[in-house]
């Protein structure tokens, strides 16, 4: 039998396991409310998907995860086997993106734990605008752009007023169409 000293050593190995395993881990549920369909791809998790209207897709980021997108992809058209092409955010041609989308392409965009305890996010039309989307964040402010010219995402890279800060470990809800 293990002497409650090397209990109380491995109990708190498995804590500190446990506590480390949760930090920075983050839930996305991405929403399409948009009259038609949207393929929202991320990286570097979640791939992506074809959300018709009204459906919901959720990703979840795991810990370690430092940084990462979220976009819409529009006039998409894929085979059986995943290959295709979009006319807007397209990946490569594939459905399951595991590189960043061709412009134009509106982009959620964030980093968990960048820091210490705090995640930041924020929108972008750097790369052009194809889709109106809100971002945000179960403990920060709520950013949307419907158009081009949004006032609540990044418009050029200098533009670091747009980012937002928000508690680590928090869930992000994105909108299309919001």
């Amino acid at each position: 039998m293990a002497s409650p000293a090397a209990s109380s050593a491995v109990l708190a190995v498995v804590l500190v396991a446990t506590l480390a395993a949760g930090a920075n881990a983050a839930t996305f549920t991405i929403t399409n409310r948009c009259s038609f369909t949207v393929w929202p791809a991320a990286t570097p998790v979640g791939g992506g998907v074809q959300l018709n209207p009204g459906q919901t897709w959720t990703v979840n980021v795991p810990a370690g995860t430092s940084s990462g997108r979220v976009w819409g992809r529009t006039g998409c058209s894929f085979d059986g086997a995943g290959r295709g092409s979009c006319a807007t955010g397209d990946c490569g041609g594939a459905l399951s993106c595991s590189q960043s989308g061709r412009p134009p392409m509106t982009l959620a965009e964030f980093t968990l734990g960048g820091g210490g305890r705090q995640d930041f996010y924020n929108l972008s039309v750097i790369d052009g605008f194809n889709v109106g989307m809100s971002f945000s964040c179960s403990s920060g402010v709520g950013v949307t752009c419907r158009e081009r010219s949004c006032g609540d995402a990044f418009q050029f890279p200098s533009d670091n007023s747009k980012v937002h800060a928000c508690n680590g470990n928090s869930n992000y809800q994105v909108v299309f169409c919001p």
